[in-house]
């Protein structure tokens, strides 16, 4: 059975374009004026691939998830030069701090650099410290420092920003930054990431861990790092003391256990 979040509706696509969320964020919905499946950010690049009610049908470059969002927050494609690597920042009205600032900026959003001769970098969308950008070519060595980068973020249901994680969007964060694959869905997560292990195996630093619904990362043996709705944010928990509170809560045990690194 085909999957519809990462399989397109043929009746729904007309043609093939390239674009980029022009917005700060914008969620991506299951159909126009719908629920959110997942967000987009920033710079983000998308294929669009037909239009109704307001909305564009497109599909996302990052993971191949396909949705709606509306038409009036993406522009014409182009080549971004570096990414925001700091958990945000902001774009400036000019090269200074004090300047208005124009948008905020969340981790992982890519901009066009016009000029990198100072200490904030013109980019098309306003002056952006230097310090916050990276090369677009580079790449994070360590999902799990890339996944603390985001404690205390306010726990959102199908959340993929610095204002907002669930527990698969903080993973995916996490393992795009270093150039490893990454869909957007914990289900598809503990299909596609990394390989499975056996019940019983040792839990390592950076493991995943997934239960009906959710994934976390294993810390060390003791603990683990989510995005989940007990804390409503990002945050560490004893692993043996969220396991067993899962499963009481009803959720089950857990049920797949993958290594990547």
């Amino acid at each position: 059975m085909s999957d519809r979040r990462t399989m397109p509706d043929p009746n729904l696509v007309d043609g093939s374009s390239p674009a980029r969320v022009a917005v700060t964020m914008t969620d991506l919905l299951a159909r126009p004026g719908g629920p959110r499946d997942r967000q987009l950010i920033f710079g983000e690049e998308v294929t669009v691939l037909g239009g109704a009610n307001g909305h564009s049908y497109v599909k996302a470059t990052r993971d191949g998830y396909v949705g709606f969002v509306t038409a009036d927050i993406l522009e014409p494609s182009s080549a971004p030069t570096h990414w925001v690597m700091a958990p945000a920042t902001h774009a400036y009205e000019a090269a200074n701090f004090k300047s208005p600032d124009l948008m905020p900026l969340s981790f992982g959003s890519r901009v066009v650099a016009i000029d990198t001769n100072a200490k904030f970098f013109e980019t098309n969308k306003g002056f952006v410290p230097s310090q916050h950008l990276a090369p677009i070519e580079s790449r994070a060595e360590d999902p799990l420092e890339i996944a603390t980068l985001f404690l205390g973020t306010p726990y959102l249901w199908g959340g993929n920003s610095r204002w907002g994680l669930d527990c698969s969007g903080l993973v995916q964060a996490a393992l795009l930054a270093c150039g490893i694959p990454c869909p957007g869905d914990s289900d598809q997560q503990m299909e596609m990431v990394g390989h499975a292990l056996q019940d019983g195996a040792e839990k390592r630093r950076g493991d995943l861990l997934f239960w009906k619904g959710h994934v976390a990362f294993v810390i060390d043996p003791e603990t683990m790092l989510h995005a989940n709705v007990h804390h409503m944010s990002v945050a560490y928990e004893n692993l043996t003391e969220a396991i067993e509170r899962i499963e009481a809560q009803g959720d089950g045990p857990v049920i797949g256990h993958r290594r990547f690194l």
